[in-house]
Order: structure tokens, then sequence, then C-alpha cells
């Protein structure tokens, strides 16, 4: 999320504040319009197009007859190089190429046919797990071209470039898949022209193109294609809140209320975004939260401004049309204006009713995180479609509940406690649940290095009530400073490039421990993958007592149990306790112990700093 907080000195002296080169334009080409195509059939039929070129503001577009297609209209904003045009693509369209005449010239833009079904399509839900993958820093296949892009490759400098890209991402599909994950999320692909720090892709400078060093257009759909070919959705990643200040709007922005502006200058957010909810906030720090920039370097966005709020909205739609996506994942969800995103929301939402958004709001309050979730009932009456966001809160207190001594309200507890707070949540199962990303240290270092604690942690993550994130690599263990450290968190995949010493891929040169985990977590989420009580079974938990925390997956005719023993000494588990949901007598299926099979007594033994995952059939 916030890439290059703790990066701005440098990144002010690589880039520009307020002025860019432009996005080289093909040859032939004197308007750039965007977006570049659209599609017959959506459920919206207006459509806006942004040209820009120059000195065409003040001219009257001319739309050949085309059945279906009307112009509605058109305007200028206050630079003389940009106008909006208004059509509607009604049912009666079919596809084809629109002619329309613009200063002295006739652009051709392409209508497209839907592909079947796409309307209908179902984005991940409880019943996936999703892989996150920083693509610069996963695997180098060959797809990636420098094409004129001011940064190069140093794979020397943990925060520049290392040269992943989308061939290196498709060649190791296979594994992904093979660990049972079901869902894919890279972080941003899009052109981020920066002169560094421009591999983790969140400061946009072309909403509308793969960056050249990731591969090409074509790539990306093969990427996708060949994902889907394996049972692999692919979540897109959006940033609706600011650009790069290498975007080409910004050597001609179109009106200056495009950004927010300060009379000061820029004014960087305070993060405070509990000024949106807080009844006492002063409306100065509301301001400051949402229209403040997180750097100089990332001009903040004012969707306020109409032709803004559309263009994010279509390109929004348009990546997800464009190539069969299964789901958005939203950058700094309420930086953003809320107006605006509870509008964006509701037209991604009605345009593919099946299809899910997350987004990020970085709180640890379920009340806050809930704010956002479709369904949720708010006090001040805000309407919100996004199905799911990131659980944060329940993150918190996983990592905490693993590494802090148990009380009355630590440890363990705070899992217990966590869990019940769901009562805010308008639906908690779609919540994404994560062990870590790109933003925070490694799990395995977040656990003290401790293979027993990580193994507890994605247990949890697997079997709760919620929609499991893994970070790559978390599977072999890799490790991170304590503190963050972006560049190191986001360290390459070992075998991702030739030549490495070590390869994740083939288990080449892994220790012992991490291919015992690697195997650990492809059999704890091929298992997931197959196990309906999981995606979507009720749950019901029991307190924690002395290191020990029990809860279960169920429906009417079949039980899961998981029992997390934090301490560091076996535990006789007296079954007593639980007799809703297990009783002696009953046969049990241990699903990390290679599914050995064996009837329970009155007591469970538990391994020490060991999750316990059973099928339980009731005598």
């Amino acid at each position: 999320m916030k890439a290059l907080l703790t990066l701005a000195a440098a990144l002010l002296m690589s880039l520009p504040a307020l002025a860019a080169t432009p996005a080289a334009e093909p040859a032939a080409a004197k308007v750039r319009i965007e977006p570049p195509n659209w599609w017959v059939g959506m459920r919206d039929t207006s459509l806006q197009l942004m040209l820009h070129g120059p000195g065409i503001a003040d001219t009257t577009p001319v739309l050949a007859p085309y059945p279906g297609v009307t112009l509605k209209g058109s305007h200028r904003a206050a630079s003389a190089n940009y106008l909006f045009i208004d059509l509607d693509v009604g049912p009666a369209a079919r596809p084809g190429e629109l002619a329309l005449t613009v200063a002295g010239q006739t652009l051709r833009y392409p209508l497209r046919a839907r592909e079947p079904g796409s309307a209908e399509r179902q984005g991940f839900g409880p019943r996936d797990a999703i892989y996150l993958v920083v693509p610069d820093r996963f695997a180098h296949g060959g797809s990636g071209r420098q094409g004129g892009m001011k940064e190069g490759i140093d794979r020397a400098d943990p925060n520049g470039r290392h040269g992943g890209d989308l061939a290196g991402l498709r060649r190791h599909l296979d594994y992904i898949a093979g660990l049972g994950f079901t869902q894919v999320w890279p972080t941003p692909l899009v052109a981020n022209d920066s002169g560094k720090y421009s591999y983790h892709g969140y400061a946009a400078t072309d909403f509308y193109r793969i960056d050249p060093r990731f591969g090409s257009g074509d790539d990306f759909g093969a990427f996708v294609a060949d994902a889907r070919a394996r049972g692999l959705g692919v979540i897109h990643d959006v940033v609706l809140n600011h650009i790069g200040s290498g975007h080409w709007w910004m050597a001609d922005l179109p009106a200056p209320d495009w950004l927010n502006q300060w009379p000061q200058g820029h004014v960087e957010t305070h993060h405070a975004r509990m000024t949106l909810l807080d009844p006492y906030a002063a409306p100065s720090d509301r301001k400051r939260f949402t229209d403040g920039w997180f750097v100089p370097a990332m001009p903040d966005l004012n969707q306020r401004r109409p032709e803004l709020a559309t263009y994010l909205t279509q390109m929004t739609l348009w990546w997800i049309e464009r190539y069969g996506l299964s789901g958005i994942r939203t950058d700094t969800y309420s930086y953003s204006d809320r107006d605006f995103l509870a509008r964006w929301s509701a037209r991604v939402m009605q345009e593919y009713p099946g299809l899910n958004i997350v987004g990020e709001e970085w709180s640890p309050h379920p009340a806050v995180v809930a704010y956002w979730q479709r369904g949720k009932r708010n006090h001040d009456g805000y309407v919100s479609s996004a199905p799911s966001m990131m659980d944060f809160p329940m993150n918190t207190a996983l990592l905490a509940a693993l590494t802090e001594g148990d009380g009355a309200f630590t440890g363990l507890t705070r899992l217990y406690e966590g869990l019940g707070h769901d009562f805010v949540y308008p639906d908690p199962g779609k919540l994404v649940l994560f062990d870590g990303n790109h933003d925070t240290p490694r799990l395995f270092t977040l656990m003290k290095r401790d293979v027993g604690l990580t193994r507890l942690a994605l247990a949890y993550l697997a079997t709760t009530r919620r929609i499991p994130q893994l970070f790559y690599g978390s599977e072999i263990l890799m490790q991170s400073p304590s503190e963050r450290d972006d560049g190191r968190v986001r360290a390459d995949m070992p075998g991702g490039w030739a030549g490495d010493p070590v390869n994740a891929f083939t288990g080449a040169g892994l220790t012992a421990a991490q291919r015992g985990m690697q195997d650990w977590v492809r059999r704890l989420f091929t298992w997931r993958k197959g196990e309906r009580l999981i995606h979507d079974g009720a749950l019901m938990q029991y307190a924690p007592v002395d290191g020990v925390y029990v809860f279960f997956r169920y429906d009417a005719g079949r039980t899961v149990m998981v029992a997390m023993n934090k301490n560091d000494q076996p535990v006789a588990l007296a079954l007593s306790r639980f007799a809703e949901r297990v009783a002696a007598g009953d046969t049990a299926r241990d699903v990390l112990d290679d599914g050995r099979e064996f009837t329970l007594g009155g007591t469970l033994a538990l391994p020490a700093r060991s999750p316990v995952i059973l099928e339980i059939r009731r005598r």
C-alpha cells in the first residue's frame, strides 16, 4: 500500500513532482483515446471517451451513422488538448468500428463482442485460496523488454528492479496450482515509468499499458489463459487513489482539479483513517487524510472530478472484460473519495454481480473495516458495494496471539475475541485473511523463526471462516528484517533466475525445514481446496485454556475439528469439554498426518507447538 513512504527522499531526487514526459504514442496516431476499445452488450450503455491531442478541446466531433450507437455530446476541460465524448452503446449495437471525425481526422474506435458468460462470471470467494506475488521478484522468463523505460535491471539493489516478468509467472503456474491455491494476485503490472523504485507497481504512469519490463498486453492475456487452464483465477490490483509523478497526465493535466491541490503546495496525508468515522474529527483532518498525498512523487487523484471518476470506473471494467479476471484488489481503499467509491463499487458489481472486489483498509479495528463491506448498515447511511475487505484486524490478532504470553486479553484470547467480533461484519466469510503481504515483515520472521508457530498461523489461516491469502515464499520459510524493509521483504523467489543456487520450484538446495514446510503447505491447501466444510460450514469456537485453542467447522452431517497447541510441550486434551461437536468413540481422520484414521478416546494427543486438524465422523 504505502510502497514509497520510506523512500520519499530518494524519489524526489529521481522524479519531478509535477512534470513528466507523456507515454510514447504510435507513430501514426495524433489523438490518444482511452479506453482504447469498448464492448457491446454492457449493462450500462453509457461510454465516455477521453481524447488527448493538440488543440482538440474546441472541436466538434462527428460520429458516422452506426446502428445502436448515439453521440450524446462532448465537452472540454481546462486544457485545450482534451476532449470528452459521451456515447450511448445501446442494446442494438453490434461489434465493429465506430468512425469518429475529430479535428479533421477520422478515428476508428473498436467495439468488441463480449465473451460468452462474461457478465455472469464468478469471482473468488471462500472456496478459494489466494497466492500473492510481486512479479518483479518472482521469476524471470524473458518476456520483459526495457521499452524505453527509465529504470533498468539491478538485482544487487534490494530496491531496484530485478527482472521478474510475466513469462516467469507463466512458467511457474503449475507450482502455484500444485500448492493447492486457486487464485493468483500479482501486485500491479501496469506501466510505472519512475527513475527508481518502479518495481512494485503502485505508482502508475499509464493505466492501460502493461509495463514492458513485464511483457505486453498479449503476454498478460496468455498468463491469464494459462492460469485459467490450471484452475487459477487472476486478481487484478488497481490503484484509484494516486498515480506516479511520471504519469503522462502530469505533462498536461486535463484540469487543475484533476489532482487534490493545496495552496501551499502538496500536503502529505497523515494516514488518520479514523477521521472518516470519528464523530469528533476536525474537518481539516478528514480533508488531509483523503486529499493529502502519500509522497510528492505520488500525486493524489481527485475523484470528485466527474470525468476522472468515470475514467477510473471504465478503466476497472476494461481490465476485467478485456482479460477475463476473477476479481479486483483495490489499494489504499479509504484514501479515495468515499462517495466515488460507493458509485465505483456499485458500477463494477452491476456489470459483474458474481465478481469480488477486496479493498485494503489498513486498520486494526473491525468496525472500521466493516464500514466498507457490502451489506453493512452504517450509522451515516453510507452504502458500499465491495463484497470483501482485507482482514487487517484478524491478521493483527493472529500475529500477536502466537508471539505473546496468554492472558485474559492477550495471546490466543486475541484470536477468540477477534473472531467474536464477526458480528460487526455483514459477511465475515468474504473477508481475506493473510499471513503477510508486500508491506509487512515475513511471517516466519515475525514468528521468531519458529516452524511450529508458523504452522499454527497457516493452519488457522486455512481453516477459519475467511478467504486465505499466502504471500509468496511463506511456504519455504522466507525471512526478512523484523522491521519494515520493503525491498528485502519482497526478496527474489529462489530459483526464479537461471543460476540461483536454491530453487523453490524444484526443491534443489532447500533445507530440510524448508522442504518440510513446503510439503506441509501443499497438503494443507490441497485438502482445503476440496473440503466444503471449510468453504461454507458453520463455526463454533471454545475459549482458549492453558495455551490450547479449539474450534470446529461443521454442518448437519459432518465436522472438522481444529486444535491449536501453542505450548512447547505436548498436551493431552480432554474431549469432554467439546461434547457439542465431538465425543469418545467418534472416528477421526488426521488431515496433516497422511490421513491417519483412529477412534477417539477420552483425550486427544496434541504435539507441542502444532495444529491438529481432524475430520470427524460421529459414532
